[in-house]
This record gives structure tokens, sequence and C-alpha cells, in this order.
């Protein structure tokens, strides 16, 4: 037997329960096995140091090893505590060969030590979900990213961050932010985290969304998303937001729009998602009904006051898996908050299906291919992904569905392409 790499996972015997979970998910992702065939070929990796802090789930082993194909020297850490997946952990360690750091529920302390962990690897391109591996990168670490050449960072909320960053002291290295991708935005924001939020949901409480107040703070590609999921499911849904633009939208669809101060005593289900701090605060915790449910949506677990709710409960236990009971009152009233506050659709449901990973880790495959070849032109700064990355990608997955498009005439190209040919 080869020797192991370097890792620290729960139990090495689960990689048979791993390899299941990983099988399973790679037969729904047909855009990444092309996308490994060709590079299996190709090997745009070859000596090529990849570090990862990705959520560690059957997906997740499906782009790893669509990496390793081409040729990648791998690591990954995990980017939420809650999110991984024991047995996959094992089987990246046992079955792939990749420096896997990552243990489902592990304390700060460890989670930090993972990411050193893939840092101690001198990786060449970091990435990135949620910023963790750029942020030691530019604090703790900074000598270490003289040697990364580039990195991706595949959330909204990672991004924020990266363009403060950028706009402050300045980044070390050059960084494709793949949230505005349009395929991961169709995929990931509006089919994937409606129903994966609501599966965790529905899985951690047994409860019945029909007839339901579902009150969705954010109303940006993943608060629709959410939104329309529980409309379609029969909940009445109030929607929250600070962004004018963002809330004529959901006036638009047809959303009543609210303070949360009026939709805290209203509630029966909270679903933050707007990637801030302190969405739910003490304030609304003292205004809500007996019963109401407390879901995260939002990529850090800061967007639910927990420190404030802890010092409002006057008792607190753990009645479900994940779910944690805080009494409130008198009168008595109990507060459920699900996962601890972190996102509940990867924390107590599977996360996004595989149809869905498999566009958003195309983009990252893709994103880390185009990296290789153009890092060395690029200013250290936040980029956009190539729009060709996008229109690659949404031509593969209609190739794997067996759809067929129209292609312009050549008169149509000119006028399309013309200035003085309108009318």
């Amino acid at each position: 037997m080869a020797a192991l790499p370097p890792h620290d996972v729960a139990d090495l015997e689960l990689a048979p329960l791993g390899r299941a979970r990983v099988e399973w998910a790679s037969r729904q992702m047909p855009v990444l096995a092309t996308i490994r065939e060709r590079f299996a070929t190709e090997r745009p990796f070859a000596r090529m140091r990849i570090g990862a802090s990705l959520h560690v789930t059957a997906e997740t082993a499906v782009l790893l090893g669509t990496l390793a194909a081409g040729g990648a020297e791998l690591s990954v850490c995990a980017s939420n505590p809650l999110s991984t997946n024991d047995e996959v952990a094992a089987f990246l360690v046992v079955e792939e060969g990749v420096a896997t750091f990552a243990r489902r529920g592990e304390a700060p302390d460890r989670y930090l030590a993972h990411v050193d962990a893939v840092l101690d690897r001198r990786p060449l391109i970091t990435v990135d979900d949620g910023c963790d591996l750029v942020e030691r990168l530019h604090g703790a670490r900074e000598k270490d990213a003289e040697g990364v050449l580039a990195g991706t960072e595949d959330t909204s909320t990672g991004a924020l961050r990266l363009r403060a960053l950028a706009g402050g002291r300045g980044l070390a290295y050059p960084v494709l932010a793949l949230s505005g991708a349009a395929t991961r935005i169709l995929a990931d924001n509006r089919h994937g985290t409606g129903q994966s939020t609501l599966d965790g949901i529905v899985r951690a409480t047994n409860r019945l969304l029909a007839g339901a107040t579902v009150v969705v703070a954010g109303y940006g590609n993943c608060g629709r998303a959410v939104a329309n999921r529980a409309r379609g499911l029969g909940s009445v849904v109030l929607v929250t937001e600070i962004d004018p633009l963002k809330a004529l939208e959901a006036v638009m669809d047809g959303f009543p729009v609210v303070p949360m101060a009026r939709a805290a005593p209203l509630g029966d289900i909270f679903v933050t998602a707007t990637g801030n701090r302190d969405v739910l605060t003490a304030g609304d915790f003292e205004k809500m009904r007996d019963g109401a449910i407390l879901a995260n949506a939002g990529q850090f677990d800061v967007e639910i006051d927990l420190a404030g709710l802890r010092r409002l409960a006057r008792a607190h236990r753990r009645i479900r898996p994940m779910v944690d009971e805080y009494v409130l009152g008198p009168p008595d009233r109990r507060l459920l908050l699900l996962a601890e506050g972190r996102l509940v659709n990867l924390a107590l449901a599977d996360g996004h299906p595989p149809q869905v990973m498999d566009l958003s880790f195309s983009v990252q495959a893709l994103a880390c291919e185009w990296l290789v070849r153009h890092a060395s032109d690029l200013p250290p700064a936040l980029h956009a992904l190539p729009e060709a990355i996008d229109a690659e990608i949404a031509r593969l997955a209609l190739g794997a569905m067996g759809v067929l498009i129209d292609e312009p005439s050549e008169v149509q190209r000119r006028y399309l392409e013309s200035f003085d040919l309108g009318g």
C-alpha cells in the first residue's frame, strides 16, 4: 500500500463509505466528467500545487479528482466545521491521495490549524470558499503569500472581504471572483440554495412549510431562491432588506417587504441570507413567537446574534440533532436555533445537489486552468471570471443534456456586430 499523504481526518476506515458517496455524486456530474477526461490528457496542472479551503463533501471530492487528473498536487481543509463529511475526508486520503485536514465539528483552534496545514504545503494556487486561505496569507502568514501565483474565491461574502482588502493595503496576488459567474448564479444560487436550505430546515424539524410564515432576510440571489421555493411549497413569505433596489425587486416579484421589527412577531421560520452580520438581534428575539425557527443560509455564523440569544435565554437544551432550544421569558417562549447558526443546507442536509455543483465546480476547474496560463499577466487584484469560461460550461452542460440550440447565420452575426446596420 502506498504511503498516505499528510492528513487529519476522523477515521480512515470510513473510506469505503466515502467512495460510495463520491461515486453517487459523480454519476450526476457529467460536465466535470468531460473536463476531467480532457485534463487527464492535457495535464494542465503538472507540477502545480493547489491548496483548497472548501466544504468537504462528495461533490468537492469530484472536483478534487478532476484537478488531480490534470496533474495537480492537492491539499484541502474544511471551509466550515459543520459541513465536512467524515467519510469523504477519509476517501480523499486513502483513495485519492489528497492531503486532507478536516473533521466534522472541529473546534476553532483545530480549524485554524487545518488552514495552516494546507498553507504549509506551499500552494501555488489557492481555492477558497469564504476567504480563509487568503485572509491567513494576508495576516499571520504574510511572507508565505510571496510564493502564490493566483487564487479563486467562490463566495460573494468572500469577494466582499477581498474587495475591502484590495481597496486597503492591497492583495498580494491576483484572485478570480467566481460568485459573479453566470452559470454559478444560475445553478448554485437560483436553484441550489433554495432547495437545499429548505431541505435542511425540513430534515431538522419535520416542519410543514405549507401555511407557515417564512421570513427571508436578504433578497440577493440566495434569498430570492429561498423565498421562491418557500412560496412554491405553500408558505406565506415576507422579505426584509436594506438595499432599496433589491427591496423593489422583491416587491415586483410579489413579496411583501417589511422591516425586521414588523416581521419578527409574525414569522414561524426565519432564514438569513445577507452576507452581513447581526441580521437577527436580541431586539428581534424578544418579539418572536413561541416555536420560531432560526436558520442561516449565509456563509458565516454571524448573521444571527448568537451572543444576544444566549444572553436573553434563561434555559437552553438540544432537543433534536443540531436543533437547540432557547427558552426566553416570562412568559415562556422557545426559539429553535438550527445548526448553531451555521450554513443550514450543509450542516443539516447534503448541500446543493450534484447537478448544481457540477456547474459550480466546473467553473472552479476551468478557472484554475485559466490561471495557470494567465496568472503571470494579471496584476494583484480581484478579477472577474472571463465570460468565455461561462459560455464553455453552458455549452458542455447543454451537450450533456442532449439539448441543441440554433447557430446565428452570417447575416445575423454581422448585424449584431455592426454599428450601421441597425433599423
